[in-house]
């Protein structure tokens, strides 16, 4: 995805600088890979500075998660996909604007919370949960419009709101692991357009349905 970006009274500081070195090392080689040395030398502060803000690279990697949860809630809010006047008009535009943000290297579109959460589950419980609010904080966010959807579609199958809106985090993370092991972000894509299509099978709508919506 696109580096989202947040003004911020401390933009430039040596905490943010570190931070958004940890968003970019960490998406490209993993946090395990990633050093205490690389994070400096790409913010340009000092080791002592490193530790004057965050005592260990564990705690580096809990502010990392939190602010990958604040950069990217703002980067959402603001998208067009909130735009449609229907609620499933509303989700389908979510899957077809996560399709269009894969673009670049892998490093620039894949989940910097999602990367580390498949590193650290085990090792380091504190960064995981960090990741897991920022994942499923984000997915909370989509669980109203596919609540309104149903409603509108009456639609009474025993899978609720929160499922789905989860579904939809498990094939965007598939789909960065499957571009990030077949080196090619066409993989991701694919896996949006196939959850576009189960979306609208759950909903029962053909495409040719929803291009009526816009008219």
């Amino acid at each position: 995805m696109p580096r989202p970006t947040k003004q911020s009274p401390e933009r430039g500081s040596a905490r943010i600088r570190l931070l958004e070195a940890a968003r970019d090392i960490i998406r490209a080689k993993g946090f395990a890979a990633t050093t205490v040395d690389d994070l400096c030398r790409t913010a340009a502060v000092t080791k002592g500075a490193f530790f004057h803000n965050f005592g260990s690279k564990d705690a580096l990697g809990i502010a990392a998660a939190e602010f990958w949860a604040e950069t990217t809630s703002g980067f959402f809010a603001a998208a067009p996909y909130h735009d449609p006047a229907d609620a499933l008009e509303r989700v389908l535009a979510y899957v077809a604007f996560r399709k269009a943000i894969i673009a670049g290297d892998l490093a620039e579109f894949t989940c910097l919370v999602g990367t580390m959460a498949q590193e650290v589950y085990a090792s380091a419980p504190d960064i995981r949960d960090a990741c897991g609010r920022s994942i499923f904080g984000h997915t909370a966010t989509l669980e109203a419009d596919i609540e309104a959807a149903r409603r509108d579609h009456g639609i009474t199958d025993d899978w609720t709101a929160e499922s789905l809106a989860r579904y939809t985090q498990a094939v965007i993370q598939g789909g960065f692991i499957l571009a990030k092991a077949g080196n090619d972000p066409a993989l991701a894509q694919e896996s949006l357009d196939h959850l576009d299509r189960y979306i609208r099978h759950l909903f029962h709508v053909a495409e040719d349905d929803t291009d009526e919506w816009s008219h």
